[in-house]
């Protein structure tokens, strides 16, 4: 039987090896080898249990609108995390409260992604 999974989530950027940086400081990975402005991958150090590989490809336009699908990240300390990412670079977008939290952020390239409250 065929199996289908998810390898990789690939992201439109201007400079792709500057976003890679954020991205691998973020996931606490590092951008793979003969990353460039133009294409960068972030592999994940175990294929098995740290997830796809993101990768980043130049394109000429800027970012415009809101992305149609995002990262959802996780973690037990949200203030925390919420001033490490801002140290690398992040910007809040916005930060919900209620039965459940969690922070909406914009990578340095804009694209926004949320960081949830285990």
């Amino acid at each position: 039987m065929t199996r289908t999974t998810v390898y990789g989530i690939s992201f439109d950027a201007h400079d792709a090896a500057k976003v890679a940086q954020f991205w691998a400081d973020t996931l606490g990975r590092q951008v793979a080898d003969g990353a460039d402005a133009h294409d960068a991958v972030v592999p994940p150090s175990d294929l098995v249990d740290a997830g796809p590989h993101p990768a980043f490809h130049q394109v000429p336009e800027g970012k415009a609108i809101k992305n149609r699908v995002h990262l959802d990240l996780a973690t037990n300390d949200i203030d925390g995390e919420t001033a490490r990412l801002t140290g690398l670079g992040a910007t809040v977008v916005n930060n919900i409260s209620g039965q459940a939290r969690w922070i909406t952020f914009a990578d340095p390239e804009g694209n926004e992604f949320d960081l949830i409250s285990m």
